[in-house]
């Protein structure tokens, strides 16, 4: 709606934006925490964001191979086919399915996690030094998609503070364990883009980011697209 007036200016399709600019903000704080030289990225969950995930992150990093894990293998196998050797950035990327996900994360530079888990999928012991964990899914308090080990041994980043301490289990469970403070979150997406947080510190740092999603999210995707569009 317009601000000045309160016309409506447009309507969107919420499942495609939604879809797109949790992608989008996942891959602008990987622009920050992910190694510059990330190429390797294990995709754990093969549903309606993942291909948008992969692509947002090979958008910010030069990823050159991504490992799907899926509880049905035949579905991460399928994704893998419809995406190997697309291109982005003028690299074609090499696209596979993993039979675990200690398969996938193994060689793998960035994880991330679009999942319905209730009990933790990515186990601490499993991620290399230098990685960053990207963790979309659980998205009530009684989700997780990492396991204590995984938030314990990297440096935490969220969405918002809001959000993530009220809604994101992955962040609400180890403080409740005494795993974590809610002093050792580093900082937000806010932070980050405003230099109020710096991000990576070390090229064998393991950095984590978690979002629950916001509106406000919404809004400058809904926004993008409309000036995109009425701009001809």
């Amino acid at each position: 709606m317009s601000g000045e007036t309160g016309e409506p200016l447009a309507v969107l399709d919420g499942r495609t934006l939604t879809l797109a600019r949790t992608a989008a903000a996942s891959a602008l704080a990987a622009s920050f925490l992910a190694r510059p030289d990330a190429r390797s990225m294990a995709m754990i969950g093969a549903g309606a964001l993942s291909p948008y995930l992969i692509a947002a992150h090979a958008a910010v990093r030069p990823i050159e191979r991504v490992a799907i894990w899926n509880r049905d293998g035949a579905k991460a196998a399928s994704l893998a086919a419809s995406l190997h050797g697309g291109v982005h950035d003028g690299r074609r990327i090499a696209v596979t399915a993993a039979s675990s996900i200690a398969e996938a994360v193994a060689d793998a530079d960035i994880v991330s996690a679009a999942t319905m888990a209730t009990e933790p999928l990515i186990r601490g012991a499993d991620l290399r030094p230098g990685s960053h964990v990207d963790l979309v899914g659980g998205f009530t308090p009684a989700m997780r998609e990492a396991d204590d080990d995984a938030v314990r041994r990297a440096s935490v980043y969220v969405d918002t503070r809001v959000g993530a301490l009220a809604e994101a289990g992955d962040i609400v469970q180890p403080i409740a364990a005494g795993v974590i403070g809610e002093a050792d979150i580093r900082g937000d997406l806010a932070d980050l883009c405003r230099g109020l947080s710096t991000g990576r510190a070390d090229p064998g740092e393991i950095t984590l980011f978690k979002s629950v999603g916001t509106a406000l999210e919404d809004l400058a995707a809904a926004s993008l697209v409309y000036d995109r569009v009425t701009a001809g």
